[in-house]
């Protein structure tokens, strides 16, 4: 069923860009409790407080603060590290920043891959690569955007992203996939939730700080739908692509969706009520005015990684809220990283590790369709 291979990720020596953040905060810590030798490369966290605190990530990998527009200094990372698996999640993840900033999303997210690139090209250690990019890197995005559709972007963020993929592309066809067979691949998620994101212009991170602050959250788009989904499970397609990467590179080097089942569609306002029903109380309005270039629908097929990887999400759309309502409520009465490691225990019982053989079956043979 796609789920990571037992004792795969033991001993194994791992890279994860941007483990500062939300994701890459989680995927650290999930990596360290499968007894993965992380390395982390990321800036300084850009909220406060923030999921790499809290959750004490720095103690659980070799944390090195630095920015992957630095091309030298990520290089000198990566040749240290000795990784046979890296993750790139480093990235500017925001619309709204990237309308304040668009020269600053592209050269992080267009030139920070680049800059990856080039360094993976230089470790003869590495054997896969997960390029994490976006749902939002479709031209048509609100139709049911599977891997092999246009590629665009009518702001700046979304376009960086698209501009990502198109590079590892690039990359992986001269270069890496070629010269050196490592396994390069992009993973394309849908929205995630999840505790411990403190990001503005989110919805859950916005709407717990309202509650918190006595006061109505502001919904922008009430009536917009996104394909949701918990970052466990958004996660656990990283990791189960990474290993199917490392076994057959040619075989997986391509891009990937990681979303929520079809008939999982949620709008925001749905997404907060149940949020503010799990909470006990608060209430939400909507937004004078709409913002600008943030679609109203989007739609994101993962047949290919259900196909191919056996991968699907175990948390449905209102398991993933209560989780996540439950996170942040474990986190701002305890602190610590005790509700994390519940959550990622809890996690793991339900997603039991494959057997090797079944995983490699699992990995090479065609799966169930889309539910």
């Amino acid at each position: 069923m796609g789920q990571p291979i037992e004792g795969f990720w033991t001993g194994r020596r791992v890279l994860v860009t941007g483990h500062t953040g939300f994701k890459g905060s989680w995927l650290t810590a999930w990596l360290h409790r499968q007894g993965a030798t992380v390395t982390g490369y990321g800036l300084p966290p850009v909220t406060d407080p923030s999921l790499f605190a809290a959750g004490r990530i720095a103690e659980l990998c070799d944390h090195v603060e630095g920015d992957v527009r630095d091309a030298g200094r990520l290089a000198g990372v990566v040749t240290a590290a000795r990784p046979e698996v890296a993750f790139h999640l480093a990235a500017q993840p925001l619309v709204l920043e990237s309308l304040r900033d668009p020269v600053g999303t592209f050269t992080t997210n267009v030139m920070g891959t680049v800059n990856l690139l080039e360094a993976a090209r230089g470790c003869g250690t590495l054997r896969a690569l997960v390029m994490v990019t976006s749902d939002k890197c479709y031209r048509d995005i609100e139709s049911l955007c599977a891997e092999d559709d246009p590629l665009g972007g009518v702001e700046p963020y979304s376009a960086s992203k698209a501009c990502a993929e198109i590079v590892v592309g690039a990359w992986r066809s001269c270069f890496l996939g070629t010269d050196r067979c490592v396994g390069v691949a992009t993973a394309r998620a849908g929205n995630v939730i999840g505790a411990g994101d403190f990001s503005a212009d989110r919805l859950i991170p916005d709407l717990v700080r309202a509650v918190r602050g006595g006061r109505p959250a502001i919904l922008r788009h009430p009536q917009a739908t996104r394909p949701w989904q918990h970052v466990l499970d958004a996660l656990s397609g990283y990791l189960t692509l990474a290993e199917a990467l490392y076994r057959a590179p040619e075989a997986h080097g391509t891009s990937w969706n990681f979303g929520p089942s079809h008939d999982e569609t949620w709008t925001v306002a749905e997404i907060a009520d149940a949020a503010l029903r799990r909470l006990g109380y608060g209430s939400w309005q909507p937004a004078g005015e709409p913002t600008r270039h943030e679609a109203p629908v989007l739609r994101l097929s993962a047949i290919r990684a259900r196909r191919l990887l056996g991968w699907r999400p175990r948390l449905d759309t209102a398991a993933a809220i209560d989780w996540t309502i439950d996170g942040y409520r474990d986190l701002h009465e305890h602190g610590g990283r005790g509700w994390l490691e519940l959550q990622l225990e809890r996690y793991a019982e339900l997603t039991p590790a494959l057997p090797h053989a079944a995983a490699v079956m699992a990995l090479g043979a065609g799966g169930p369709a889309d539910a």
